[in-house]
């Protein structure tokens, strides 16, 4: 960063520098123009003025101003023609006017022959020198048209280019150093934020920067959270899937060692047999939390409805309700939503698993559709043993129970609540829970 910000600076200020040099030259150069054209408009008027160049003058001027100590001893660096009404030449100071061709097709004395005046400017071959023409029309209907040669503009940038390289070269050097210490201090604070990332209390020097201090901060705090909170759920995960292990394992080792009776047999079958199922069951969970980690995307989203979807399983779960005499019902309307079929299916399940499992016996599950707002809502309610107020922000955190032992009696794995707040996230969707110790839990999905 530092190498692209000195770099750049350099190149802006040689821009600079070679656009402010052509733009000088340019400018001086069309001053220059203005200068000349003006100084020959002068002497066209100051000779027009003196009265010599009329026709009964000819023979006069040509005779006393064609020799050449009458050219030395004129107007230097100026060159005269004198022109007829026909383009004839009658006069020119350097060549014999005898010899030259007709000048009526010339600009300048085009112009002058119809307007009055008549200025041009003519580039050499070379490009090396320019001739400023000015041409002014006589009472007498002749033109007299003085001239004269000066650098061209390419001549003149050429002439300065030395200079321009020399003051080039300088800035270059001035900014290579100037670059460096203005990088220097405008990273200065953007180093010292990046090495104190987890410093709250020290706001950023630059008023820009600080939404983006805010999000790289938050992605930090995030970064270390989710470490934490992976290091917590490997813990987790070690503790759970070692007490049923441990059963099965000592359960084994009693069979090994022929220490079981008869009549205790099936008893340690249904247990191993209960343990295992629970293995089973807290992998599958964990392999479906893991799934839902890493699925950002919106995959294999229908629209579907909710009182459908709910009807399919509140059916499947009337007869685990009914073997603890708890009343599992479904009110509601149809409601359209766009979703993951499977994803909604397995909510539902959870969320009715989890009120027949902290549920009183004799007590109720209802389940309700319906909008409100003209927003799609899933609402499970029961009236069983509730979640107090402290432990309410916890209950969605992975292997969190409010009542372990119940928990593990009927088979819960503590994930199920942690798997419908990821897939309600997936859907975009708002998750709401109200419940009181002894009077039951509501929870209601907002889609």
């Amino acid at each position: 960063m530092k190498k692209k910000i000195n770099s750049r600076l350099i190149a802006i200020a040689v821009l600079a520098v070679v656009a402010t040099a052509l733009g000088i030259t340019m400018i001086y150069y069309g001053l220059f123009q203005r200068q000349v054209q003006s100084d020959l408009q002068m002497c066209a008027e100051a000779l027009r003025d003196t009265g010599i160049f009329q026709k009964e003058n000819r023979q006069t001027i040509l005779a006393n101003y064609t020799n050449s100590q009458s050219q030395q001893n004129s107007i230097p660096d100026l060159r005269i023609t004198w022109v007829d009404s026909d383009g004839t030449v009658l006069y020119d100071k350097d060549m014999n006017a005898a010899k030259m061709e007709n000048h009526a097709d010339r600009p300048e004395i085009r112009d002058a022959f119809e307007n009055g005046t008549g200025a041009i400017v003519r580039e050499s071959d070379t490009m090396n020198m320019s001739t400023f023409y000015y041409a002014i029309r006589l009472k007498d209907g002749t033109v007299l048209r003085v001239s004269t040669e000066a650098r061209s503009m390419v001549s003149v940038f050429v002439t300065v280019a030395p200079a321009i390289a020399l003051i080039l070269a300088v800035i270059i050097v001035v900014c290579v150093f100037l670059a460096h210490l203005l990088t220097k201090q405008l990273l200065q604070p953007i180093e010292k934020m990046a090495q104190n990332l987890e410093d709250t209390s020290d706001g950023a020097e630059y008023k820009e920067l600080v939404p983006f201090m805010n999000t790289i901060r938050m992605q930090h705090e995030n970064i270390l959270a989710a470490a934490k909170s992976r290091q917590d759920f490997t813990a987790n995960v070690s503790h759970e899937l070692k007490t049923p292990l441990t059963a099965i394992s000592g359960y084994a080792e009693l069979i090994e060692n022929h220490m079981v009776d008869v009549s205790q047999e099936e008893h340690i079958a249904k247990e191993i047999r209960r343990n295992a199922d629970r293995l089973v069951t807290l992998i599958n969970d964990i392999i479906r939390l893991s799934e839902l980690d890493h699925s950002q995307e919106q995959q294999g989203f229908e629209l579907l409805d909710l009182y459908e979807v709910a009807s399919e399983c509140t059916e499947a779960l009337v007869m685990n309700a009914q073997k603890r005499n708890i009343s599992l019902t479904l009110t509601g309307t149809s409601c359209m939503v766009r979703a993951n079929r499977e994803m909604i299916r397995e909510l539902m399940d959870n969320l009715c698993q989890n009120a027949i499992r902290y549920n009183n016996e004799g007590g109720y599950v209802h389940v309700t559709i319906a909008k409100e707002n003209d927003k799609p809502m899933l609402i499970v309610q029961d009236n069983g043993i509730g979640i107090p107020k402290n432990q309410q922000e916890r209950v969605f955190e992975r292997f969190y129970r409010v009542d372990k032992s119940r928990s593990r009696e009927t088979g819960g794995t503590g994930l199920g609540l942690a798997i419908v707040k990821h897939i309600v996230e997936l859907h975009d969707a708002k998750l709401y829970l109200d419940s009181e110790v002894g009077e039951g839990t509501t929870i209601r999905v907002e889609f």
